[in-house]
């Protein structure tokens, strides 16, 4: 069977308040119903609530004093292993409104670096979540409008 589409990803975080506030404020994903796991969290959603599938980040807290059910449901992580994406470069979506995004990348306060994909017709923004995890989005080159000079 062969894989159709990325599902979702998964952040495991010891600031549970500061991740979705950045998926939700910056980015515009909208908490939506999630399992009763064993531990804390939030599933993101991008898109209707009805459809586990538009979940597509899913934050997993670590409560350090009490981290029994997401050890027993998912294994142990070191503390210190919680920061940036290891060998995992960056996670992409597509997406539409590059001013609107950038206007509310600035507007929060969120450092932000943009490029063109040369021959791809794709102009690119880049952002850090809360845990130093790259999250690239790519947007149709003619949405790119140059600044005065």
């Amino acid at each position: 069977m062969p894989i159709t589409q990325l599902n979702h990803y998964s952040v495991r975080t010891l600031d549970v308040e500061a991740t979705a506030k950045f998926y939700t404020e910056v980015l515009g994903f909208t908490v939506g119903p999630r399992p009763p796991f064993p531990f804390p969290g939030v599933w993101l959603y991008n898109g209707s609530h009805d459809q586990s599938s538009n979940a597509v980040v899913h934050v997993i807290g670590v409560d350090v004093g009490n981290d029994k059910g997401l050890v027993d449901y998912m294994g142990d992580r070191a503390l210190d292993s919680l920061k940036g994406s290891g060998s995992l470069d960056h996670i992409a979506f597509l997406a539409t409104g590059l001013s609107e995004m950038t206007t509310r990348l600035s507007t929060n306060g969120v450092n932000f670096t943009q490029r063109e994909v040369p021959s791809a017709g794709l102009h690119q923004v880049f952002v850090t979540d809360p845990s130093g995890i790259v999250v690239e989005l790519n947007y149709q080159a003619h949405e790119y409008v140059r600044p005065a000079a």
